[in-house]
């Protein structure tokens, strides 16, 4: 099972000009079954997806509606484990605590692979390696 990041699920939803590219190769991830999210990856795409400030924001029920959606993946609960491994994770690698709580959400998930644009594609954090879907150059 593979672990998607907020950033694949903002770009599956945007219909901006200039991400046309990324959203088809988020919707055609998204397309995929052997998914898993997290309780905080969906907050944060709630969050971003509505932002004030974002061109062609989402409304609440457009947003609500897309998470409800992405329910049809396993979804990792944000327990006082995750938390706990997030904040050696954090340390060990020198990520942001955010970003550690979306690593550990994965390996609680049993995901070896992480869907994302954030982190350095390849880069494994303990067994969890980082592969960037939107990447175009083949190294």
């Amino acid at each position: 099972m593979r672990f998607v990041d907020t950033n694949v699920l903002l770009y599956a939803a945007s219909t901006a000009t200039d991400e046309r590219e990324k959203a088809r190769r988020a919707r055609d991830v998204l397309d995929s079954e052997d998914l898993g999210l997290s309780v905080q990856v969906l907050q944060e795409f709630y969050v971003q997806a509505t932002r004030a400030t974002r061109p062609a924001r989402l409304s609440h029920g457009q947003a609500a509606g897309l998470v409800e959606a992405f329910l049809r993946f396993p979804v990792q609960p944000m327990t006082v484990d995750v938390m706990r491994a997030a904040y050696e994770t954090a340390n060990r690698f020198s990520v942001s605590y955010w970003d550690a709580a979306v690593i550990e959400a994965a390996r609680a998930l049993g995901c070896a692979t992480l869907l994302s644009e954030d982190l350095g594609h390849g880069i494994d954090y303990g067994g969890v390696r980082v592969e960037n879907p939107f990447r175009t150059d083949p190294a």
